[in-house]
């Protein structure tokens, strides 16, 4: 080191005595230049103290090597599941992930968006909020960056998606439940954060008549993300009056039926499989906490693996596709049935 930090590259190609273009090369890509070049890039980079500046770097280019990932809430477990997995498979494809939450808010996802196109990604992997959602602003983003929409999708947006067949699960769901004990009721927030949600219900109700039964839905006051609270204040008043018509509750997702589990602790009823129990209880989504609750949650598992897998190969898709608009459709994934002993 010569104890005097290079300000730019223009100071660091006098230094080394190799052309800037040259080593915009290497740093965009070090195999790019001959072996001999690369040798001589890396001893003066030891020799001397500089590191370039990948954002301005990137803002000279059509587009980086960046794929950004934006989740509704990542303080979720189950959606930092997800981008776990995304964020491996964009690294093993020899991409670089850059993560983003937009924390349950609407403005904020928009603010996201404005600084992931600024940044010009190769692509995005977007879970949008859903009913909160900037369409028209997401609608305006995925025209101009490669983007494939995952978990919720917004109708008639000619995005391509990929996400679980939330009425293949809720039918399996309504099945079991309906052979191992009563026919349940559906425990939902009244205000849904998430498409998802309307699609669980439509297809609990079209399972109950498919099997002579009535559907029965009980929804909550409460909106947002905390689903647990809203879950466990619900729950409390809808014990304490009576709504439920079943001993057996089938919640649209597994964090509103960790709630509901509480709610029924707290409200001194037993949860479980047989007799001797007052209530069982099933959720969905295989939430990374649903096998630790007391007693653990019957849910429905989504396979992380094979729908980040798909993401992304849809996503390169996009991205070497001249004709964007012409991939559109959606991919969606069975349900797997996680038996445990909540129902």
């Amino acid at each position: 080191m010569d104890g005097n930090k290079v300000k730019n590259m223009e100071e660091f190609a006098m230094l080394s005595g190799i052309s800037r273009p040259t080593l915009s090369k290497y740093f965009h890509d070090s195999e790019s230049v001959r072996t001999s070049t690369r040798d001589r890039i890396e001893k003066a980079l030891a020799e001397h103290d500089y590191r370039p500046n990948i954002y301005a770097m990137n803002q000279n280019r059509r587009t980086t090597n960046n794929i950004g990932i934006v989740v509704p809430f990542l303080a979720d477990p189950f959606f930092a599941e997800i981008a776990r997995n995304l964020e491996q498979r964009c690294i093993a494809a020899g991409y670089s992930p850059i993560l983003f939450s937009a924390h349950g808010d609407a403005a904020l996802e928009v603010e996201i968006l404005d600084s992931l196109r600024s940044q010009k990604p190769a692509g995005v992997l977007l879970a949008p909020l859903g009913r909160a959602s900037d369409r028209g602003h997401i609608e305006k983003f995925t025209a101009e960056i490669p983007t494939v929409l995952f978990d919720s999708r917004l109708p008639d947006m000619g995005t391509a998606f990929v996400g679980m067949d939330n009425t293949q699960s809720m039918q399996m769901l309504v099945n079991y439940l309906c052979e191992t004990g009563s026919p349940p009721n559906f425990f939902e927030m009244r205000v849904a954060v998430n498409p998802n949600v309307n699609r669980r219900r439509a297809a609990y109700v079209s399972a109950m008549e498919a099997l002579g039964h009535m559907p029965e839905i009980v929804q909550v006051d409460g909106e947002g993300w905390e689903f647990e609270d809203i879950g466990l204040q619900g729950g409390l008043t809808a014990f304490a009056t009576g709504r439920f018509t079943s001993n057996t509750v089938l919640c649209s997702n597994d964090r509103l039926a960790i709630g509901l589990l509480s709610a029924a602790y707290r409200s001194h009823l037993t949860v479980g499989q047989g007799e001797h129990h007052d209530f069982r209880i099933a959720g969905h989504d295989d939430h990374p906490f649903s096998r630790f609750t007391c007693p653990a949650l019957t849910t429905v598992s989504q396979d992380y693996a094979s729908m980040s897998d798909k993401s992304l190969e849809i996503l390169f898709e996009v991205i070497n596709s001249e004709h964007r608009t012409e991939i559109g459709s959606d991919c969606l994934f069975d349900g797997i049935l996680i038996s445990r002993a909540s129902a």
